[in-house]
């Protein structure tokens, strides 16, 4: 059984910092990509940041420059370094495995960001 379990979120001031961690445990093989979304109160769930099996990597404009996604496949852990957070940052955030033939969620970790 795989499961994806998410830890590091947490309450932070404006301008701090959260690393996020997401553990796969199972096995899971030929990850294609590996990715954080999140979802505030009221609104859609959007994409974060991704990390593909290369390694290329993408964000969402809002977070560019600031959030740094990578991965430990040693590990199967994958990590969402959040800098220079900002109130609007504030939601849950949920991590994404796909691999052939599975999509994988982990349970979300909220964050909120304090103004």
């Amino acid at each position: 059984q795989v499961q994806l379990v998410e830890s590091g979120g947490g309450l932070v001031q404006s301008g701090g910092s959260l690393r996020l961690s997401c553990a796969i445990s199972g096995r899971l093989f030929n990850i294609y990509s590996m990715t954080w979304y999140r979802q505030a109160p009221g609104k859609q769930r959007e994409l974060v940041a991704r990390i593909s099996s290369g390694g290329s990597t993408n964000y969402v404009d809002s977070v560019k420059g600031r959030f740094t996604i990578s991965r430990d496949n040693a590990q199967n852990t994958v990590y969402l370094q959040m800098n220079s957070l900002k109130p609007e940052d504030t939601a849950v955030y949920y991590c994404n495995v796909q691999s052939p033939y599975r999509n994988d969620w982990g349970q979300g970790t909220q964050v909120t960001v304090s103004s």
